[in-house]
């Protein structure tokens, strides 16, 4: 038996990936399916489990606004060429979690961009503004517009459907006819007003402009009925509330306006005292929620004119609020926000409001981070790694869940993959660098702010907290890290590693500086104040910005990479330099250590110490193997086609898993040797866009990782070490996660990756196997002469060669001279003059039969083996109809075979093998004229062949037209000539 290849393989099971880029937003009435903007194309989401259900491809331009029915059923998606595109939804499947969506029609509403749109409480109209003020209704499901309003003298910023009561309606309508009464004294326009007025069933709809102004156009008398001035400023936002009978307007004006749709005269002006981007009205109350460029979701009371939340500390720029997604029936509302989070706010406060009371701000019960910017550093975190830390370009860093975890109950199973655990806050500028200690309940942070953090992580007390604070680097730090390794067992830091941190920390900064902090005496936080210690030493480390250190698995030595082209090796405890690594001819980006008990590369000299290995990256494309006994380049890996930012020691493939004891024999030698298995890997990121996985033993690249589209900042493993038992025979090691590697890059995603090779093995074991056995099989049925059997078979496996010897061999017997008559009779009643081989052929299925002409096509090109080909092809054009082929030509042109790659067309197999019978017959029609050219020449030989032609009638008279001076010998030849 042949032996199974073991290769290292990973594949990207779950990718985080932004879901909001900036833009416009819409929520359906459930509350439950988000409609966003990704760039150019727009992004159905499920705010219960974060998946992305649909995506709708734009046009290349900006989204300019976003709509959805109440009921999910469409979505419409208008841009800044001026296109509006309707899309409709199939109603969504909690079995395959996806939606399709469909393109309905592509309409122009506008002659420029729409700015904003709304859609009724039915969900079968659509309202659009557009930058040149005119507002047209459509009728979603017919694509047509139904009215057209002009009024507005600059662009419309604001819509909002209502229905008012047909009381209010009519008393309006009554108090017209009052004053029609008065001046006309005609009381059958009277009545016909009347008839109007009941029969509009109070359809309105609202809209705001840039100029400050409101108006209320009538759908049914198609024309505006009011015109409210009361802002100086763009109006933003429009709201109606059934209950309180009134709408309401919010404007950049600083302000809060209630008008009653009865009148349409202002009930209070409220002044919200910031500049209000959206504002809208709580369902069966008299409070309206309101946000604008302070960042914070404020509850007004619009009857009384007060804010009923507590003063809030107004928050940065970028955490102004641009939209409020809320519909009636709703426990919560969605605050989008300017830096592309959103903002989920718990309203069960307002339900036991009592007017004239206060409350406590609205709780965010989630928060989602709708793009991550760009991924520069990550790391597993929690005591089981179901967490990862993300430095994503900001000042906080963004925890999320990755699994599910018994360290977080109050989750109560609300959490899903990609779900914001916490976000961790206090630098003052954007995080560089992090690192996690062994447990996972310690991280630490470096920040463009020159200070570092160290943050203490309770996922089961749903704490998260900063520890410490670590000041006293000149400029930004660029590099951190702690010890690797747990301590020794049955210490108070092992057995409860949340309340002992790491012994110590290393920092390093652009100001060329590496600083060592003791943390084991830090004594529990009694405040909130956090400690502030002060460092144990501090080094000149290099002549340019550090870029990592690390320190080794007994953490007695620690190595710094720079700028400077250089990594040092420095003792922790006294911090002095031991050893210098030069090689590289860039910048070095990162550096780690082998893990404990790393075996020895053959490259190394035998006869020295074993100090331990340690890996690095350059800005020269390159990553290198270092030996720590002599400081000596062992092995340089070169593939990368831009500067390698990161590197990594993997823990070895796993194949405990492999297939069953029956294939033990065909493992390979290397894979049962425990040595063998113990040699971990390296992973290296790169500004290509790549990850790959190399092999420091057999100096080859392993495997390429592909899912990424910018440079691959971060790395890491749910192994810090890099070994494999250093965390799964850890006490408190419950679960590990399921990806052993994640990648960030900076095109704001994060891969997480899952080592197949294990499952892969098996798959290659188990084929192998059957492929052994079926080719055993098929070499059965040839020598059983069981030619029906054997040609499926062959088919099957795709075995040209096995299937042109079984039709060479059918066929030579068929035309086998001695044969019986029995047999000669059989023969010519059969297309290929086997019956068994007819009934194969005749039956064969149309991948079968496309693979088999296919065959034919190349048979056909070798006057060889033409014969074959030829007979088969007759039998296959006599057995099945030309429609056949036709259907075989049409369903060909994009079928994909398995591996990828696009199958023949028939329609060039047709015409291959038609050009080569072509030449086939011309070749036959000149035997068959040599043939007559042969015989001729036979039969006007007579006298021998010597003698030619000689003795006919005749030819004595052409001898003698010879000369005499010619031999007799070369009369002959002369005459066979003429």
């Amino acid at each position: 038996m042949s032996k199974a290849v073991v290769k290292t393989t990973f594949e990207a099971s779950r990718t985080l990936r932004p879901i909001y880029t900036g833009g416009s937003t819409a929520l359906d009435a459930s509350g439950r399916l988000l409609v966003t903007c990704i760039g150019e194309d727009a992004l159905v989401v499920d705010l219960e489990t974060g998946d992305q259900l649909a995506s709708l491809e734009g046009d290349g331009e900006i989204i300019t606004s976003l709509a959805i029915t109440p009921s999910a059923s469409h979505v419409i998606v208008c841009s800044r060429s001026m296109s509006m595109r309707i899309y409709s939804l199939t109603p969504f499947d909690e079995s395959s979690r996806s939606i399709e969506a469909e393109v309905l029609r592509t309409l122009k509403p506008h002659t420029s961009p729409v700015v904003t749109t709304a859609v009724d409480p039915t969900g079968t109209l659509l309202a659009t503004g557009a930058a040149d003020g005119a507002i047209k209704v459509w009728d979603i499901r017919g694509g047509y517009v139904t009215h057209t309003f002009h009024g507005h003298g600059g662009v419309v910023s604001a819509l909002c459907f209502f229905q008012v009561s047909s009381q209010d309606a009519g008393s309006k309508t009554s108090s017209k006819k009052r004053k029609s009464k008065r001046k006309n004294e005609d009381s059958d326009d009277e009545d016909m007003e009347d008839v109007d007025a009941t029969s509009n069933e109070g359809f309105r709809l609202a809209s705001g402009s840039e100029e400050g102004k409101v108006r209320v156009w009538d759908l049914n008398k198609r024309k505006s009925i009011a015109s409210m001035e009361s802002h100086v400023s763009v109006v933003r936002s429009l709201s109606y509330s059934p209950v309180e009978n009134a709408l309401l307007s919010a404007g950049r004006d600083k302000t809060v306006i209630v008008w009653d749709v009865r009148t349409f005269k202002s009930r209070r002006i409220i002044p919200v005292l910031e500049s209000v981007e959206a504002a809208t009205f709580v369902a069966d109350s008299g409070l309206c929620l309101v946000g604008g460029e302070n960042g914070k979701l404020r509850v007004w009371d619009c009857n009384r004119g007060g804010e009923i939340t507590e003063e809030q500390e107004a928050g940065e720029d970028f955490e102004a609020v641009v939209a409020i997604q809320y519909t009636p029936g709703m426990d919560f509302a969605m605050t989008v926000h300017a830096d592309q989070t959103l903002r989920l706010h718990s309203l069960e406060s307002l339900s036991n409001f009592k007017p004239g009371c206060s409350l406590e701000p609205l709780p965010v019960i989630r928060r989602i981070s709708g793009n991550d910017d760009d991924i520069i550093d990550l790391a597993y975190v929690g005591p089981d790694r179901s967490m990862v830390a993300l430095a994503t370009n900001t000042e906080s860093i963004r925890v999320v869940s990755i699994g599910p975890s018994e360290d977080r109950p109050s989750l109560q199973g609300d959490e899903y993959f990609g779900a914001d655990v916490t976000h961790l806050e206090g630098h003052d500028d954007i995080i560089i660098c992090m690192d996690v200690d062994w447990s996972g309940h310690w991280l630490a942070t470096g920040a463009k702010d020159n200070t570092a953090r160290l943050w203490r992580l309770d996922p089961k007390n749903s704490s998260y907290t900063c520890f410490a604070t670590f000041t006293g680097h000149a400029e930004s730090l660029g590099a951190i890290s702690f010890p690797r390794v747990p301590p020794h067992a049955n210490t108070p830091a092992r057995n409860d590693p949340l309340n002992h941190p790491p012994s110590f920390l290393l920092t390093g900064s652009q100001d060329r500086t590496i600083k060592r902090w003791d943390l084991g005496k830090l004594s529990p936080l009694t405040s909130s104040k956090p400690h502030s210690p002060k460092a144990i030493y501090t080094r000149k480390a290099h002549e340019k910005d550090i870029n990592a250190l690390d320190v080794n698995p007994s953490s007695t030595l620690f190595a710094s990479a720079s700028q400077d082209r250089t990594v040092k090796i420095w003792s922790t405890e006294e911090g002095s330099v031991i050893g210098v690594l030069r090689g590289h001819k860039r910048g070095v980006w990162s550096t780690r250590f082998a893990p404990h008990g790393t075996p020895v590369l053959n490259t190394t000299n035998q006869g020295s110490t074993n100090r331990g290995l340690i890996v690095t990256g350059s800005g020269d494309k390159s990553v290198k193997v270092w030996s720590l006994s002599d400081y000596s380049c062992l092995l340089t890996f070169e593939g990368h086609t831009n500067s390698v930012l990161k590197v990594l020691w993997l823990p070895p493939p796993d194949l405990s898993n492999k297939a069953d004891s029956e294939d033990d024999d065909e493992m390979e030698t290397s894979t049962r040797n425990p040595a063998i298995q113990a040699r971990p890997l390296v992973a290296s990121a790169a500004a290509d866009g790549l990850v790959k996985v190399w092999s420091p033993y057999t100096g080859e690249l392993e495997t390429t990782l592909d899912n990424h589209e910018d440079r691959v900042w971060a790395l890491a493993s749910p192994t810090p070490s890099g070994s494999r038992d250093d965390v799964l025979s850890l006490s408190t090691q419950k679960t590990s996660s399921p990806y052993a590697l994640a990648s960030g890059s900076a095109d704001s995603t994060v891969t997480f990756w899952t080592d197949t090779t294990s499952a892969t093995y098996t798959a290659a074991v188990s084929a192998n196997s059957a492929r052994i056995e079926q080719d055993q099989q098929l070499e059965n049925y040839i020598r059983a002469g069981s030619y029906r059997e054997a040609i499926t078979l062959a088919l099957q496996l795709n075995h040209p060669g096995r299937l042109l010897s079984i039709f060479t061999t059918a066929i030579d017997a068929a035309d086998d001279p001695h044969a019986t008559d029995a047999q000669k009779s059989e023969r010519a009643n059969s297309l290929t003059g086997d019956t068994a081989i007819d009934q194969v052929l005749q039956s064969l299925g149309s991948e079968n039969l496309q693979n088999l002409l296919l065959r034919l096509r190349d048979w056909n090109t070798n006057a060889r083996t033409s014969r074959v080909s030829q007979r088969i092809l007759f039998a296959l054009f006599r057995s099945y109809p030309a429609s056949t082929f036709i259907e075989l030509a049409t369903s060909s042109m994009s079928k994909r075979r398995k591996d990828g790659r696009t199958t023949a067309a028939m329609k060039d197999i047709l015409q291959a093998l038609a050009a080569y019978t072509e030449r086939h017959y011309r070749r036959i029609e000149e035997l068959v004229d040599d043939s007559y050219l042969v015989e001729w020449v036979l039969g006007e030989m007579d006298g021998g062949v010597g003698l030619g032609a000689l003795g006919a009638p005749g030819a004595q008279d052409a001898v003698e037209g010879i000369p005499d001076d010619v031999p007799d010998h070369e009369k002959d030849v002369i005459m066979l000539g003429a």
